[in-house]
């Protein structure tokens, strides 16, 4: 009983600091990219010091624990970090992408008269 307690609170304890590497990743007002890469690397760091600490509660070597036996990297918070480490990585690169690619057509696109 205490140990499926603890499993959800690590979990939630997971979801919530993917959560808070993922705003802080896109949504920091008025920085500039290089610093919205380092402070996003920090906070994933967090995240991923948070999701492997639960993946190890997850594994316990406990009687009552069924997922005893696993590998920590088969374990649920774990994969979920994996995927959406993957998941803010692209979406990081397509926006700096796009982000860059609407400034060089800014002049092009302003230039010229709108046609109604």
């Amino acid at each position: 009983m205490v140990l499926e307690l603890g499993k959800a609170a690590c979990f939630f304890l997971c979801i919530l600091s993917l959560y808070g590497a993922a705003i802080h990743a896109f949504f920091v007002p008025g920085a500039r990219w290089e610093e919205r890469i380092l402070l996003a690397g920090m906070r994933l760091a967090l995240a991923a010091y948070v999701c492997f600490m639960s993946g190890l509660v997850f594994t316990l070597p406990v009687r009552s624990n069924p997922d005893r036996g696993r590998r920590l990297t088969s374990t649920l918070p774990v994969r979920l970090f994996f995927w959406s480490s993957a998941c803010i990585a692209a979406l990081f690169l397509a926006s700096w992408y796009l982000a860059d690619l609407g400034q060089q057509a800014g002049p092009f696109l302003s230039g010229r008269p709108v046609v109604r």
